[in-house]
């Protein structure tokens, strides 16, 4: 019999009737399937389109200095977006468990580098980029009340904390609720970007051709100035790996992963270049580059007297990214946990829910913390890099995996020569900004990350026996979420790996 103790691999949820003395475990494959192929759709498209399109899609031509390079760029931008997905969809079609990269590095380098990304991932990419996108809502929702000037700052960092409540809240109730919001909240910014797009058909119909007429005029020839372009575009692409966390709840994954990518990605991409079309119908470059919300000020411009619209539907976006973020991060979050690279207690499932409850309340309280400093902007900036870092890493692994996992099936099979040319974008994205304006900072968070090793070889390599008893202690305060299985249908779940290994 299997204790709470005991060790078993790969055992699926069993039927039956619970006995009031049986020792029952949670399990790390009771994840229900809830997630079909439109709310994959969803899922990616709600979480690429934040507030960047909104409010800054300027840095792209910055760098770029004309309207013909920075289309060119936003439409480059979404095929190479969509040649990292397609390694993606080999590589989620391949190893179906949840989780993205985490699991793809684990199986082609081993289990330091999967450790290594989830530190740095789980610890501050996720959860900071939810601050952000949380803040950015915060600013929005409480402008109206503050007309003429800028929202009080502990206003804005209360709204912003309540947002994440409410988000970790809805992800912790019902796998089907949250995708209920999430597509919601995507039909709402893509009915605004259709109302952005339709507006700026009409202009153009007008006439109002005179910024698209020379096009190429003063565009910049700088090779680091045109690398950086890229950089920013790609950040406004970034969320078009999320599907790939949640594997395990998506049904039928060997269809829905790459149908979902082949849907989704195309389409932000066609609204990413068309809004931009769109602006500069309204707006000189100079003005664009002045204004400090670009979606704001053609509403004002454009859509009078209902310009109102457009500050709605940017909060409704942002709120939509921030919990398409928080839905992925406590995924990633549980299945290092279910692996032993974070404490076990984040790989619980509630007993009700089915929903890694613990992971997502971890998730939304770094995010919280994350909001308490002046700038964590700043904070994002310097440790994006690392993020390319790791995208050129998964696509190297499905390289190596060709030759050294040949016997793992393949429904959906990237081309080689794409899965090469991810490597090569990832390397320079990584280096473009260390080389354009080297800095200590770079190389802080290197250190940081590295730092996770001083974790990682005393309690999960070693597996200190402290630990296990600190465990042992915590679990039986943890009742309510060591059963995955609904009540109603005598469900009893047993673990693929152990709780505390014997």
């Amino acid at each position: 019999m299997v204790g709470i103790y005991g060790r078993r691999r790969n055992t699926p949820c069993l039927k039956g009737p619970v006995s009031p003395s049986q020792e029952v475990v949670m399990t790390t494959s009771c994840l229900s399937l809830q997630v079909g192929l439109l709310s994959g759709i969803c899922l990616i498209v709600g979480t690429m389109i934040g507030s960047g399109i909104f409010i800054s899609p300027k840095a792209v031509l910055l760098e770029t200095g004309a309207v013909g390079p920075c289309l060119c760029v936003w439409a480059a931008c979404g095929v190479l977006a969509t040649m990292g997905a397609l390694c993606y969809a080999e590589l989620g079609t391949m190893i179906t468990k949840s989780g993205g990269a985490y699991q793809y590095l684990m199986e082609a380098y081993g289990s330091v580098m999967a450790y290594l990304y989830s530190w740095s991932t789980i610890m501050v990419l996720k959860p900071s980029s939810f601050a952000i996108i949380a803040l950015s809502f915060a600013e929005y929702a409480s402008t109206p009340f503050y007309p003429g000037c800028t929202p009080p700052v502990v206003v804005t960092k209360c709204l912003a904390a309540a947002c994440i409540l409410l988000i970790v809240s809805v992800n912790c109730l019902s796998v089907k609720l949250a995708s209920y919001v999430q597509n919601f909240f995507t039909a709402a910014k893509l009915l605004i970007i259709l109302v952005i797009i339709v507006a700026g058909i009409v202009l153009l119909a007008q006439g109002n051709t005179e910024n698209l007429s020379n096009p190429f005029e003063g565009a910049s020839t700088s090779f680091g100035s045109i690398g950086l372009a890229f950089y920013n575009g790609l950040w406004a692409y970034d969320g078009w790996n999320q599907l790939n966390f949640i594997t395990e709840e998506l049904k039928n994954p060997n269809r829905n992963l790459p149908l979902a990518i082949i849907i989704g990605i195309p389409l932000v991409s066609v609204c990413y270049v068309l809004v931009n079309i769109a602006y500069f119908s309204a707006m000189t470059p100079t003005e664009l580059l002045q204004s400090p919300a670009v979606a704001v000020t053609f509403g004002d411009r454009v859509l009078y007297p209902l310009s109102w619209v457009v500050p709605l539907f940017v909060v409704f976006s942002t709120f939509g990214a921030a919990n398409g973020s928080c839905f992925t991060a406590g995924r990633l979050t549980y299945v290092a946990g279910r692996e032993g690279h974070m404490v076990k207690i984040l790989s619980y499932i509630s007993l009700k829910r089915c929903t890694p409850s613990p992971a997502i309340i971890f998730n939304g309280i770094l995010a919280v913390l994350y909001i308490i400093p002046a700038d964590i902007n700043t904070l994002i900036n310097y440790f994006s890099f690392t993020q390319w870092a790791f995208y050129g890493l998964t696509a190297l692994a499905l390289i190596v995996m060709r030759f050294t996992r040949k016997e793992l099936k393949r429904p959906v099979k990237c081309p080689m020569p794409i899965a090469v040319l991810v490597v090569i974008v990832s390397c320079y994205l990584v280096l473009a900004p260390i080389i354009d304006k080297p800095e200590l900072e770079y190389l802080y968070c290197t250190i940081f990350i590295l730092s996770g090793l001083l974790l990682y070889f005393p309690f999960v390599h070693r597996k200190f026996s402290w630990t296990r008893r600190v465990m042992k202690i915590l679990y039986p305060k943890m009742a309510p979420y060591s059963l995955c299985s609904s009540l109603e249908d005598n469900t009893v779940c047993v673990p693929n790996s152990p709780l505390f290994p014997v």
